[in-house]
């Protein structure tokens, strides 16, 4: 192995356990569990970073993430894109071309038949009305007569209402006639209903396709971005985009496409009924639309920030949710039990109050349209009334005309307060959409090189990398690892030890110079394939809802069969099995995300089990026995020397015993390699390491002396 000592950087990367078990605010990829993925603010020349849970819980303002690109996808105040959203958002429908045509033709049907409903009811109200005062009539008198003795005595009025009516003297209620009316009636409110059902379950389809795919696409998305970009999000954040924001969306594209397609066909059809019956009080009745609208655009001009605020909030509010659930053990250790409270309480009256604007305002738009709609319906009876004395319109005509009224603009009240809801949808689409156009990692090579029979043999040739530009952390650095080589690395909190693995694993793309694996430059490799070849075991265990089984298999390759017999073996070799035996369902046991019935020491070893059972060409070993006891951790480190053999393995240890029979140990400061060699070479030194060691050595010595003294 060899190296070159590159020029020390700036800003280390490396964290420390101490400061990762605090609450955290981003998700973090299992590879940069230790190592920050930049410098936050108020980071010094040296690396350091300010613990940000810490930070948060003394009320530090949670509007945005830290680093260069600090706040990335956190929703801001300023009036969003609604049109452009708009289209966006319905663009999702247009693989749903054919069944939005369907959706399209039932509603018309269905609205269709809803409108004819009113008419005929007017004809029978005129079959009814006419029975009546022809009844009332003598039988041995014609209407002309009737209408001409009406006039003769001044009743004019009388006269020409009667003259419109289609009366027979001395003839009643034609009963007939009213049951013929009524059952075409019955039949087309039936037939409306029924073609709106059909039409509500194609919505339905249509909907929950879209959603899924939309779904879909957020996932595929998440997992085309790089390490950086959720390492500067808070995870709660991110989570209420995926699950509250998406919810949302879906709701609102279910009730404005089954209701919004309904509403405005609704109108034109009433509006069309209504110009049949009388232009004039049609036109009476459309003065009120630009009322309408004018109180529908003011309002919805106010409640649009509001909404937009809403959603920042509430995606506030589930990251300090999430992080205080979390680390609630560390929040009630250190005290901060009431300062997170107070910060809770503090986000939840900033989401109060912009959720009560936001339904306030847009609320104001359902009740001053009622108000518009009732001064219509008194302008229409009015004016309608009228007109049936003067013979110009019969009873059910102005009948049928006011419930067209009522018709019309309950479909517009509709429409506007629709607008609270696709509002609120469209702020939540937007959110949705910043995450879709977050900046992805660089693609794949196509095609991408691969490393069959793969040996070990990594590479560093003058690589250079920063997290920001103006910020060094590694510079001209070159090593080579041979295949079955373990090599160490430590150093000082912030020296770059987990920055090294991380560019091997690519989480983070080399600046300069290259990484290869057996000769092939890792970045003409597809990312799959390269870490297909890797195994990794991290101080920060993490297990999924499952058995431990399922948990255990959960490395091994797809179309990679292993045998019992290989599956007890690692687990044999790693100290799993016997433990696991004393559980009562054995590796049937099922344990959740947090690894609930495993104590940590237990956890530890499932992971250092499931990357053994991997089988694969490089281990990288991340203080990987900081969780286990002593003695344990003597068996796990004759385990790992077993397993070890024909592996290249990269280890970070803080704790120097745990790497004294390595090959090759690099100490690092501040990103550049400054001492290589193996254990006993590098005690001879008298060096960083030797100082490193001797540190460790001398405080092991205390606490052994302490211990002694409070035993006597």
């Amino acid at each position: 192995m060899s190296t070159q000592t590159p020029r020390p950087g700036d800003n280390p990367g490396d964290k420390n356990a101490e400061t990762f078990v605090t609450p955290s605010g981003g998700v973090q990829d299992a590879a940069a569990t230790h190592d920050a993925p930049g410098p936050q603010d108020g980071a010094d020349a040296a690396g350091d970073k300010p613990d940000l849970s810490t930070t948060r819980l003394k009320g530090r303002p949670q509007g945005g993430g830290h680093g260069p690109m600090g706040g990335m996808g956190m929703p801001t105040e300023k009036a969003m894109d609604f049109t452009g959203s708009l289209k966006r958002f319905a663009g999702y429908l247009r693989v749903e071309r054919l069944a939005v045509v369907v959706i399209t033709v039932l509603s018309i049907l269905s609205v269709t038949l809803a409108v004819l409903g009113p008419k005929l009811l007017g004809n029978g109200t005129n079959v009814i009305f006419a029975g009546v005062i022809g009844s009332q009539m003598p039988a041995d008198v014609t209407k002309a007569q009737a209408v001409e003795n009406l006039r003769a005595n001044g009743q004019g009025t009388q006269a020409d209402m009667l003259a419109a009516m289609d009366v027979v003297p001395g003839q009643g209620i034609d009963f007939a006639a009213l049951r013929t009316i009524l059952l075409l009636v019955l039949a087309i409110y039936v037939g409306s209903f029924l073609f709106g059902w059909i039409q509500g379950r194609v919505t339905t389809s249509v909907v929950q396709r879209t959603v899924r795919r939309l779904r879909a696409e957020v996932e595929a998305k998440l997992g085309r971005l790089p390490l950086s970009y959720f390492d500067r999000q808070k995870k709660g954040e991110v989570l209420s985009r995926v699950t509250n924001d998406i919810d949302n969306v879906a709701q609102t594209l279910q009730q404005t496409l089954s209701q919004l397609v309904t509403s405005v066909l609704t109108v034109v059809g009433v509006l069309a009924m209504m110009f049949w019956i009388s232009p004039l009080l049609a036109v009476i009745a459309l003065v009120t639309v630009p009322l309408s609208v004018l109180v529908t655009a003011l309002i919805a001009k106010r409640s649009q920030p509001q909404f937009i605020k809403q959603w920042a909030a509430t995606g506030r509010l589930n990251a300090h949710v999430e992080e205080m659930y979390t680390g609630h053990a560390l929040v009630k250790v250190y005290g901060h039990q009431q300062t997170a409270v107070d910060t809770f309480e503090t986000e939840n009256a900033e989401l109060y109050e912009a959720s009560f604007k936001a339904q306030f305002i847009s609320g104001i738009i359902q009740p001053a349209m009622g108000f518009v709609a009732n001064l219509n319906y008194v302008i229409v009876a009015v004016v309608g009334g009228l007109r049936v004395a003067s013979g110009t319109l019969s009873l059910g005509d102005v009948q049928a005309f006011i419930q067209y009224s009522r018709q019309f603009t309950q479909p517009i009240t509709q429409i506007a307060s629709m607008m609270n809801l696709l509002q609120s949808g469209v702020a939540s689409a937007e959110r949705v959409f910043e995450l879709l156009d977050a900046e992805e990692q660089s693609p794949d090579p196509s095609p991408a090189a691969v490393v069959t029979d793969v040996q070990g043999r990594v590479a560093f040739e003058d690589v250079s990398f920063r997290y920001v530009p103006d910020r060094p952390l590694i510079d001209d650095l070159s090593i080579v690892a041979e295949p079955g080589q373990t090599v160490a690395i430590v150093g000082p909190t912030g020296a770059g030890k987990t920055t090294l693995v991380n560019l091997i694993m690519r989480f983070y793309e080399v600046d300069g110079g290259r990484i290869t694996l057996d000769g092939v430059d890792v970045r003409t490799m597809s990312r799959d394939g390269l870490r297909s070849n890797i195994g990794m075991v991290l101080q920060d265990t993490w297990l999924f809802k499952g058995t431990i089984e399922e948990n255990l298999r959960y490395g091994v390759p797809d179309g990679v069969e292993v045998s019992e017999e290989q599956f007890l073996e690692a687990t044999r070799a790693t100290h799993v099995d016997p433990f696991v035996r004393t559980l009562p369902d054995g590796y049937a046991t099922v344990i959740d995300d947090e690894g609930s019935g495993v104590s940590a020491g237990e956890k530890q070893l499932l992971t250092i089990a499931r990357a053994f059972l991997a089988d694969p060409a490089i281990l990288i070993l991340d203080e990987a026995t900081s969780s286990v006891d002593t003695r344990t951790e003597v068996l796990v480190q004759q385990a790992m020397n077993a397993l070890r053999a024909g592996r290249t393995s990269f280890v970070i240890a803080h704790r120097l015993s745990t790497i004294r029979d390595a090959d090759v140990i690099l100490v690092m400061e501040d990103g550049a390699i400054v001492e290589m060699g193996n254990h006993e070479v590098l005690i001879e030194k008298g060096g960083a390491y030797a100082r490193l060691y001797e540190s460790q050595f001398a405080a092991a010595a205390v606490e052994e002396a302490v211990e002694g003294e409070m035993t006597r």
